[in-house]
Formats: C-alpha cells, structure tokens, sequence
C-alpha cells in the first residue's frame, strides 16, 4: 500500500513507534499491572519524595485533574501515600510506601530487558543519538 507522504513525516513515525513501544510495555508489564502513565509517576516520586501533586504533574505534562485520577489509582493500591505537605498545608507530599518501593524493584529489570528489546536493531551509538534526539525535539 502506498502511505504517501506519511513515511517521511516525523509525527507519523513517533506514533507508530510510540504504539509498539507502548504494546510491547502492556506485554512486558503485564503481571504488574501498570501502565507507562504509573510507572512513571512512581520513579518521579521515588527520585524526589515528599513532591506535590502540582510539581509532579508539570515534570510529567499532566494535567491537574488527570494526575489527580492517577495518583487516587495507585494510592488504592497502597503504592502511594498522600501525606500533609510540612511546608504547604495546602498540598500534599508524596511518598512511595514499602509496597511500591517494592515493586520498582520488580519492576526495574523487566523494564531494562524491554527497553533493550525495543532498541535490538541499534548499535550503543545509535540508541545514545536517538535518545539525543528525541530529547531536543522535547526540549530538554
């Protein structure tokens, strides 16, 4: 079939890889049951504990009412403690509870195993400048 212009448009190719990214994830992650969203969400607080909800939700490009949402799913799972902000009482802290300490070391070397797997058609070299790359084009 011919795609026409799509094959050399950027945001044609992010998509695409984005949606293999994300079922190869859903088949890695399975067992755990959390999407690319929450684990996200985990390794943000578990790298900067007692972060509100406000901060966390800017760093990942969330908006309010949808971290909101999120936050509420992992709590339920005991995965996340919302504890009163020492410096706001406005806000909350957020904490990682023994439970998801636990399972971001779970996590973690089924994570590593499927981020090779995604990038096993590229050198170091290669994997390092695409990495590059979509960085600049996310501004960071």
């Amino acid at each position: 079939m011919d795609l026409g212009l799509l094959p050399g448009l950027l945001g044609y190719q992010l998509r695409r890889a984005q949606l293999r990214v994300f079922q190869s994830f859903a088949e890695a992650m399975g067992a755990f049951e959390i999407s690319p969203g929450q684990l996200g969400v985990l390794v943000i607080i578990s790298e900067n504990p007692g972060l509100n909800q406000t901060r966390l939700a800017r760093a990942l490009g969330i908006d309010r009412s949808t971290m909101v949402a999120v936050l509420d799913g992992l709590e339920q799972r005991d995965l996340l403690a919302r504890t009163p902000s020492p410096t706001d009482r406005r806000s909350h802290a957020l904490l990682l509870t023994k439970a998801g300490e636990r399972l971001l070391q779970d996590v973690r070397p089924v994570l590593e195993a499927h981020e090779d797997r995604i990038a096993a058609s590229l050198s170091k070299d290669e994997r390092a400048m695409l990495l590059s790359l979509l960085r600049r084009i996310n501004g960071r």
